[in-house]
């Protein structure tokens, strides 16, 4: 059974639609006289106007313009020739940065007592199929940060407890060396400092004696 048809004005939103008038004639046969759609007069959009610099000297850019677009960055992808089914469509993301040896085994202690082969506090299993696999270290991270001074970072290791890289990094005064989480774009052989102490009297007086944040943040 065909839903009777309830006409468009008792619905908010239509105003929103395009306005259609329906014309029934007044003879007695049941013909009827529907009139063509109109549509509602748009009117010619006017672009807003442009902010003007409030120093004539410095140029005025937008941040769109400068925005990279999404759809055409790439992200790097390794592919394999596929020797066997499994490899065919196996991707994976470059990492050639990564350490290829043993973690530093001083800043490391190895994971015991964590892995119980699924059994509960008398001994007996409780969940099968659990136990074996190979031999892991905990990495002993500094997240704190406290010790000041440069820091020169060694090489960028892979962690299999967690999905961020590791950088070995080393105090340039004394020589200590520590763990800390890798940002993206760390390589060996660059130089990162802590200002969980303050700022060195050094970078102040390269900022000219002032506090100013957006050149704190540029120089650090």
């Amino acid at each position: 059974m065909l839903q009777p048809r309830i006409p468009s004005r008792f619905y908010p939103f239509s105003r929103l639609l395009p306005s259609t008038s329906h014309r029934y004639s007044s003879s007695s046969s049941s013909s009827v006289t529907t009139t063509t759609p109109t549509t509602p007069h748009v009117r010619d959009h006017v672009p807003p106007p442009l902010i003007e610099a409030a120093n004539p000297s410095i140029p005025f850019t937008t941040f769109e313009a400068d925005r990279p677009d999404p759809s055409t960055e790439s992200f790097a992808l390794r592919t394999y020739k596929p020797r066997t089914p499994g490899v065919r469509h196996l991707k994976r993301p470059i990492n050639d940065h990564l350490w290829r040896g043993r973690c530093y085994l001083p800043l490391t202690f190895p994971r015991k007592g964590q892995h119980i082969g699924g059994r509960n506090h008398s001994g007996q299993i409780r969940v099968r199929h659990r136990g074996g696999g190979t031999k892991r270290r905990i990495r002993m991270v500094d997240f704190s940060r406290v010790e000041p001074g440069k820091h020169t970072v060694d090489r960028i290791e892979y962690d299999p407890g967690r999905s961020a890289h590791l950088a070995l990094v080393t105090h340039d005064g004394t020589g200590k060396k520590s763990y800390i989480l890798a940002a993206q774009g760390l390589r060996a052989g660059e130089q990162v400092e802590s200002f969980r102490q303050g700022l060195p009297r050094e970078l102040i007086e390269s900022l000219g004696g002032v506090m100013d944040k957006g050149l704190i943040a540029a120089k650090t």
